[in-house]
């Protein structure tokens, strides 16, 4: 029940799509893409991070702890020439043990050259406490938003390490290439929850959600509409008379949403907004 479940339908065809995870591995040379995308960066003595004046750090690889933050890079397969890159930039002197501070900077790079052809700078992307980061990946899905316009999108799972009060969610940004520009289209849609409250031993109330979207034929400001579909599952597990926990289900609760494109970008519902760090 407490299981994060996520399925994204796109197109008018209710096809079924996945994202792509991106590894660090897609980015062939990592150092040499930060070198052409950051020319004043420092590179450390060990070689997997460098160093961006006044102390922010770029880490080269994810690592291997809860929190991954490393460069993430990812072909798009609707412009194979282009490689998306996610660059944490994080304030060293401001993270601690307790959270990170940061941004993420988005780039589109020629997979060729490595010449960034656009970028868009994400304040605060990179921020978290005890609701930590535990995942940042790009949607390669075919957002197709318009004709010829594809729009790419970046995942960000936050969750808690709390047992009693367990706490997740994943929430999804859209961009769209404008010229010389990346341009935040739909910004901070929560796709997937999971939460409640429980004693750690079988008791409790806890809820899990999970989104579809589907684009729908109908326009506004020649966008297509985006039709969210959300389902909420609820538990009320309770020991039986002979100590095994059973768990007692409630009603799926299911609500669709429309997104309107206002002719800047989406307006989240309310109740699909993301938590602010």
């Amino acid at each position: 029940m407490r299981i994060l479940l996520l399925t994204l339908l796109l197109g008018f065809t209710g096809v079924s799509l996945s994202p792509a995870r991106a590894t660090s591995g897609d980015c062939g040379d990592a150092a040499a893409l930060v070198q052409k995308a950051y020319p004043k960066a420092h590179k450390s003595a060990d070689g997997g991070s460098f160093t961006l004046e006044p102390g922010i750090s770029i880490d080269l690889t994810l690592s291997d702890s809860d929190a991954p933050i490393g460069l993430l890079c990812k072909i798009w397969p609707a412009h194979d020439d282009l490689l998306l890159v996610a660059v944490p930039l994080t304030d060293s002197a401001k993270s601690s043990g307790d959270g990170h501070v940061g941004d993420i900077e988005l780039l589109v790079v020629d997979r060729k050259s490595l010449d960034v052809r656009q970028r868009l700078l994400q304040p605060g992307l990179m921020t978290d406490d005890a609701i930590a980061i535990r995942k940042v990946e790009f949607d390669t899905g075919r957002y197709g938003l318009a004709p010829g316009v594809t729009a790419f999108g970046l995942r960000i799972e936050m969750a808690n390490h709390s047992q009693p009060n367990p706490f997740s969610e994943t929430d999804l940004r859209l961009y769209v290439i404008a010229g010389d520009a990346v341009r935040a289209v739909l910004d901070g849609l929560v796709v997937a929850g999971n939460g409640g409250e429980g004693d750690t031993n079988c008791a409790g109330s806890f809820h899990t959600s999970q989104t579809s979207l589907t684009m729908s034929p109908t326009r506004h400001h020649g966008y297509h509409d985006i039709t969210v579909a959300e389902r909420t599952d609820t538990d009320e597990p309770l020991p039986d008379k002979n100590g095994e926990c059973q768990s007692h289900p409630g009603k799926p609760v299911k609500r669709t949403y429309r997104l309107r494109y206002d002719g800047s970008r989406y307006p989240v519902p309310a109740a699909l907004k993301v938590l602010e760090p």
